[in-house]
Protein backbone atom coordinates (compact mmCIF):
# COMPACT_ATOMS: atom_id res chain seq x y z
CA UNK A 1 0.00 0.00 0.00
CA UNK A 2 1.58 3.38 -0.86
CA UNK A 3 0.49 6.02 1.56
CA UNK A 4 0.83 9.87 0.64
CA UNK A 5 2.23 12.01 3.28
CA UNK A 6 1.28 15.54 2.95
CA UNK A 7 2.73 17.45 6.11
CA UNK A 8 4.38 20.77 7.12
CA UNK A 9 5.86 20.19 10.65
CA UNK A 10 7.31 17.29 12.77
CA UNK A 11 4.50 17.08 14.89
CA UNK A 12 1.74 16.47 12.04
CA UNK A 13 4.45 14.22 10.68
CA UNK A 14 4.63 11.61 13.28
CA UNK A 15 1.00 11.58 14.41
CA UNK A 16 -0.05 11.03 10.52
CA UNK A 17 2.27 8.53 10.46
CA UNK A 18 0.82 6.63 13.45
CA UNK A 19 -2.42 7.11 11.99
CA UNK A 20 -1.36 5.69 8.53
CA UNK A 21 0.59 2.68 9.83
CA UNK A 22 -2.22 1.63 11.89
CA UNK A 23 -4.42 2.24 9.07
CA UNK A 24 -2.27 -0.10 6.60
CA UNK A 25 -1.98 -2.72 9.53
CA UNK A 26 -5.64 -2.77 9.57
CA UNK A 27 -5.86 -3.24 5.80
CA UNK A 28 -3.96 -6.22 6.39
CA UNK A 29 -5.68 -7.12 9.44
CA UNK A 30 -9.34 -6.93 7.44
CA UNK A 31 -7.97 -9.16 4.52
CA UNK A 32 -6.44 -11.69 6.66
CA UNK A 33 -3.81 -12.02 4.86
CA UNK A 34 0.04 -12.21 6.03
CA UNK A 35 3.24 -11.39 4.23
CA UNK A 36 4.62 -12.36 2.03
CA UNK A 37 2.53 -12.02 -0.68
CA UNK A 38 1.55 -15.24 -2.98
CA UNK A 39 3.18 -14.75 -5.92
CA UNK A 40 1.92 -18.15 -7.37
CA UNK A 41 -0.87 -18.22 -9.70
CA UNK A 42 -1.14 -21.66 -9.10
CA UNK A 43 -1.71 -20.88 -5.10
CA UNK A 44 -3.92 -17.78 -5.59
CA UNK A 45 -7.09 -19.64 -6.54
CA UNK A 46 -5.57 -21.39 -9.59
CA UNK A 47 -5.87 -25.49 -8.03
CA UNK A 48 -8.39 -24.12 -5.54
CA UNK A 49 -10.96 -22.45 -8.47
CA UNK A 50 -10.33 -25.40 -10.65
CA UNK A 51 -11.11 -27.89 -8.12
CA UNK A 52 -14.35 -26.31 -7.76
CA UNK A 53 -15.15 -26.12 -11.14
CA UNK A 54 -14.72 -30.00 -11.34
CA UNK A 55 -16.39 -30.61 -8.29
CA UNK A 56 -19.36 -28.83 -9.00
CA UNK A 57 -20.08 -29.74 -12.49
CA UNK A 58 -19.31 -33.45 -11.09
CA UNK A 59 -22.24 -33.28 -8.64
CA UNK A 60 -24.63 -31.99 -11.10
CA UNK A 61 -23.44 -34.52 -13.46
CA UNK A 62 -24.68 -37.53 -11.09
CA UNK A 63 -27.41 -35.86 -9.54
CA UNK A 64 -29.04 -34.69 -13.01
CA UNK A 65 -28.87 -38.67 -13.90
CA UNK A 66 -30.60 -39.26 -10.42
CA UNK A 67 -33.63 -37.59 -11.25
CA UNK A 68 -33.73 -38.02 -15.07
CA UNK A 69 -33.63 -41.87 -14.18
CA UNK A 70 -35.95 -41.55 -10.63
CA UNK A 71 -38.77 -39.03 -12.07
CA UNK A 72 -38.24 -39.00 -16.59
CA UNK A 73 -36.88 -35.64 -15.71
CA UNK A 74 -39.49 -34.09 -13.83
CA UNK A 75 -37.58 -30.83 -12.19
CA UNK A 76 -35.08 -30.72 -14.92
CA UNK A 77 -36.96 -29.31 -18.35
CA UNK A 78 -36.78 -25.99 -19.66
CA UNK A 79 -40.01 -23.85 -20.86
CA UNK A 80 -39.31 -25.47 -24.20
CA UNK A 81 -39.71 -28.99 -23.20
CA UNK A 82 -35.58 -29.75 -22.67
CA UNK A 83 -34.12 -32.26 -21.93
CA UNK A 84 -35.81 -35.47 -23.43
CA UNK A 85 -35.26 -38.70 -21.54
CA UNK A 86 -34.53 -41.24 -24.08
CA UNK A 87 -34.42 -45.32 -22.55
CA UNK A 88 -33.39 -48.21 -24.61
CA UNK A 89 -31.37 -51.47 -23.43
CA UNK A 90 -28.78 -53.31 -24.70
CA UNK A 91 -28.52 -56.97 -23.07
CA UNK A 92 -28.89 -56.28 -19.67
CA UNK A 93 -28.17 -53.08 -19.26
CA UNK A 94 -30.43 -49.74 -19.52
CA UNK A 95 -29.11 -46.95 -21.38
CA UNK A 96 -30.67 -43.56 -20.47
CA UNK A 97 -29.93 -40.43 -22.06
CA UNK A 98 -30.62 -37.53 -21.16
CA UNK A 99 -30.48 -34.85 -24.07
CA UNK A 100 -30.56 -31.17 -23.67
CA UNK A 101 -30.49 -30.38 -27.51
CA UNK A 102 -27.71 -29.09 -29.89
CA UNK A 103 -28.35 -25.53 -28.69
CA UNK A 104 -28.39 -23.66 -24.98
CA UNK A 105 -31.12 -23.98 -23.15
CA UNK A 106 -31.89 -22.29 -19.51
CA UNK A 107 -32.99 -24.76 -16.96
CA UNK A 108 -34.54 -24.48 -13.81
CA UNK A 109 -31.35 -24.01 -11.89
CA UNK A 110 -30.37 -21.26 -14.44
CA UNK A 111 -27.92 -22.90 -16.35
CA UNK A 112 -27.26 -23.27 -19.76
CA UNK A 113 -26.81 -27.06 -20.81
CA UNK A 114 -27.14 -28.24 -24.17
CA UNK A 115 -25.68 -31.88 -25.26
CA UNK A 116 -25.82 -35.31 -23.89
CA UNK A 117 -25.48 -36.94 -20.52
CA UNK A 118 -25.64 -40.93 -20.81
CA UNK A 119 -26.33 -42.86 -17.84
CA UNK A 120 -25.88 -46.99 -18.81
CA UNK A 121 -26.66 -49.46 -15.75
CA UNK A 122 -28.27 -53.07 -14.83
CA UNK A 123 -31.27 -54.27 -12.49
CA UNK A 124 -32.50 -51.33 -9.98
CA UNK A 125 -30.88 -47.99 -10.44
CA UNK A 126 -31.59 -47.04 -6.52
CA UNK A 127 -30.57 -50.69 -5.31
CA UNK A 128 -27.63 -50.77 -2.61
CA UNK A 129 -24.30 -52.43 -4.58
CA UNK A 130 -25.71 -50.77 -8.22
CA UNK A 131 -23.63 -49.51 -10.38
CA UNK A 132 -24.07 -46.90 -13.17
CA UNK A 133 -21.74 -45.39 -14.95
CA UNK A 134 -21.73 -41.40 -16.64
CA UNK A 135 -20.35 -40.27 -19.60
CA UNK A 136 -21.14 -37.24 -21.96
CA UNK A 137 -21.60 -36.39 -25.40
CA UNK A 138 -21.15 -32.82 -26.95
CA UNK A 139 -22.12 -31.46 -23.34
CA UNK A 140 -22.12 -28.25 -22.26
CA UNK A 141 -22.41 -26.33 -19.27
CA UNK A 142 -23.32 -22.78 -19.20
CA UNK A 143 -20.21 -22.51 -22.62
CA UNK A 144 -17.82 -24.75 -20.74
CA UNK A 145 -17.65 -28.54 -22.64
CA UNK A 146 -17.75 -31.18 -19.86
CA UNK A 147 -16.36 -34.63 -20.64
CA UNK A 148 -17.03 -37.06 -17.64
CA UNK A 149 -16.59 -40.53 -17.38
CA UNK A 150 -17.49 -41.80 -14.06
CA UNK A 151 -19.06 -44.60 -12.55
CA UNK A 152 -20.97 -44.59 -9.16
CA UNK A 153 -21.69 -47.52 -6.77
CA UNK A 154 -24.44 -47.55 -4.55
CA UNK A 155 -22.97 -48.42 -1.19
CA UNK A 156 -26.40 -48.28 1.02
CA UNK A 157 -26.72 -45.87 4.17
CA UNK A 158 -24.88 -45.04 6.65
CA UNK A 159 -24.91 -44.56 10.68
CA UNK A 160 -26.84 -41.67 10.06
CA UNK A 161 -29.59 -43.02 7.50
CA UNK A 162 -27.78 -40.97 4.78
CA UNK A 163 -27.57 -43.04 1.12
CA UNK A 164 -23.66 -43.01 0.27
CA UNK A 165 -21.57 -44.04 -2.67
CA UNK A 166 -18.58 -44.35 -3.87
CA UNK A 167 -17.66 -42.79 -7.41
CA UNK A 168 -14.34 -43.23 -9.48
CA UNK A 169 -14.05 -40.32 -11.71
CA UNK A 170 -11.90 -39.18 -14.97
CA UNK A 171 -13.81 -35.93 -15.45
CA UNK A 172 -12.16 -32.74 -18.21
CA UNK A 173 -13.51 -29.43 -18.79
CA UNK A 174 -12.69 -27.17 -21.47
CA UNK A 175 -12.22 -23.88 -19.99
CA UNK A 176 -10.78 -22.44 -23.72
CA UNK A 177 -8.98 -23.43 -26.73
CA UNK A 178 -6.28 -25.44 -25.28
CA UNK A 179 -7.38 -24.80 -22.10
CA UNK A 180 -8.52 -27.61 -20.26
CA UNK A 181 -8.72 -28.77 -16.78
CA UNK A 182 -8.71 -32.90 -15.74
CA UNK A 183 -8.50 -35.12 -12.57
CA UNK A 184 -9.11 -38.86 -11.88
CA UNK A 185 -9.43 -40.66 -8.61
CA UNK A 186 -11.83 -42.20 -5.91
CA UNK A 187 -14.29 -40.27 -4.38
CA UNK A 188 -16.70 -40.96 -1.61
CA UNK A 189 -20.20 -39.35 -1.87
CA UNK A 190 -22.70 -38.71 0.87
CA UNK A 191 -26.26 -38.02 0.29
CA UNK A 192 -26.58 -34.98 3.29
CA UNK A 193 -29.73 -33.45 2.47
CA UNK A 194 -32.79 -33.54 -0.10
CA UNK A 195 -32.64 -37.18 -0.78
CA UNK A 196 -36.35 -37.53 0.00
CA UNK A 197 -37.40 -34.48 -2.43
CA UNK A 198 -37.86 -34.47 -6.18
CA UNK A 199 -36.28 -30.95 -5.97
CA UNK A 200 -32.80 -30.51 -6.76
CA UNK A 201 -32.32 -27.18 -5.29
CA UNK A 202 -32.04 -28.61 -1.87
CA UNK A 203 -29.54 -31.53 -2.26
CA UNK A 204 -26.42 -31.01 -0.61
CA UNK A 205 -23.49 -33.82 -0.26
CA UNK A 206 -20.66 -34.31 1.48
CA UNK A 207 -17.87 -35.39 -0.72
CA UNK A 208 -14.35 -37.13 0.66
CA UNK A 209 -11.63 -38.87 -0.80
CA UNK A 210 -8.22 -38.20 -3.56
CA UNK A 211 -7.94 -37.31 -6.96
CA UNK A 212 -5.19 -35.83 -9.42
CA UNK A 213 -5.76 -32.26 -10.74
CA UNK A 214 -4.15 -31.48 -13.68
CA UNK A 215 -3.84 -27.42 -14.51
CA UNK A 216 -4.28 -25.85 -17.83
CA UNK A 217 -0.77 -25.11 -17.53
CA UNK A 218 0.26 -28.39 -17.50
CA UNK A 219 0.99 -28.13 -13.27
CA UNK A 220 0.01 -31.54 -11.44
CA UNK A 221 -1.71 -31.70 -7.92
CA UNK A 222 -2.48 -34.68 -5.44
CA UNK A 223 -5.80 -33.14 -3.97
CA UNK A 224 -6.67 -35.34 -0.53
CA UNK A 225 -10.00 -34.17 1.42
CA UNK A 226 -9.81 -34.34 5.21
CA UNK A 227 -11.60 -37.68 6.47
CA UNK A 228 -13.09 -35.40 9.14
CA UNK A 229 -13.94 -32.59 7.58
CA UNK A 230 -15.76 -33.41 4.14
CA UNK A 231 -16.22 -31.17 1.37
CA UNK A 232 -19.91 -30.08 1.42
CA UNK A 233 -21.37 -29.00 -1.84
CA UNK A 234 -25.17 -27.88 -2.56
CA UNK A 235 -25.98 -27.84 -6.15
CA UNK A 236 -27.49 -24.43 -5.35
CA UNK A 237 -24.56 -22.79 -4.85
CA UNK A 238 -21.57 -22.67 -7.54
CA UNK A 239 -19.05 -22.27 -4.80
CA UNK A 240 -17.40 -25.28 -2.58
CA UNK A 241 -19.05 -24.12 1.12
CA UNK A 242 -16.90 -25.89 3.43
CA UNK A 243 -14.37 -28.68 4.05
CA UNK A 244 -10.62 -29.05 4.29
CA UNK A 245 -8.31 -30.51 1.68
CA UNK A 246 -4.70 -31.11 1.87
CA UNK A 247 -2.73 -30.13 -1.40
CA UNK A 248 0.57 -31.16 -2.42
CA UNK A 249 2.43 -30.83 -5.79
CA UNK A 250 5.93 -31.59 -6.88
CA UNK A 251 6.10 -27.55 -7.91
CA UNK A 252 5.47 -26.38 -4.51
CA UNK A 253 8.33 -24.63 -2.64
CA UNK A 254 7.65 -24.92 1.31
CA UNK A 255 6.10 -27.89 1.70
CA UNK A 256 2.00 -28.76 1.26
CA UNK A 257 -0.75 -26.51 1.25
CA UNK A 258 -4.08 -26.81 3.68
CA UNK A 259 -7.13 -25.26 1.69
CA UNK A 260 -10.29 -24.50 3.59
CA UNK A 261 -13.51 -24.18 1.51
CA UNK A 262 -15.31 -22.99 5.10
CA UNK A 263 -13.92 -19.96 5.64
CA UNK A 264 -15.64 -16.79 4.94
CA UNK A 265 -19.33 -17.16 5.75
CA UNK A 266 -19.74 -20.61 6.75
CA UNK A 267 -21.94 -20.54 3.48
CA UNK A 268 -22.35 -19.85 -0.35
CA UNK A 269 -19.32 -17.50 -1.61
CA UNK A 270 -16.40 -17.27 -3.09
CA UNK A 271 -13.45 -17.32 -0.29
CA UNK A 272 -11.40 -19.65 1.26
CA UNK A 273 -8.52 -19.63 3.32
CA UNK A 274 -5.07 -20.78 2.48
CA UNK A 275 -2.08 -22.00 4.46
CA UNK A 276 1.33 -22.44 3.40
CA UNK A 277 3.99 -23.48 6.35
CA UNK A 278 3.38 -20.67 9.06
CA UNK A 279 1.57 -17.75 6.49
CA UNK A 280 -2.60 -17.95 6.11
CA UNK A 281 -3.95 -16.15 3.08
CA UNK A 282 -7.58 -15.48 1.74
CA UNK A 283 -8.26 -16.28 -1.51
CA UNK A 284 -10.54 -15.45 -4.13
CA UNK A 285 -12.73 -18.66 -6.45
CA UNK A 286 -13.33 -17.49 -9.85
Amino acid sequence: MHCKKILKNGAIILAASMLTLAACNRKTTTNNTTTPALTSADDNGGYASDAAKLEQNSNDAMSTSDLAVSTNGAGLRTTSGYPTIIRTTSGTDTIVTIDFGPTDHLCLDLRNRRGKLIVTYSGHYKDSASTHTITTNNYYVDDYQVIFHKTVTNMGTNSHGQVWYNVTVNDSIILATDSIISWTGARTRTWYAGYSTPDRSDDVYLIGGTTTLTRANGHVFTYAISSTDPLKVALACKWIEAGTVTVSSSTFTGGSRTLDYGYGTGGCDDQAQLTIGTHTYVITLH
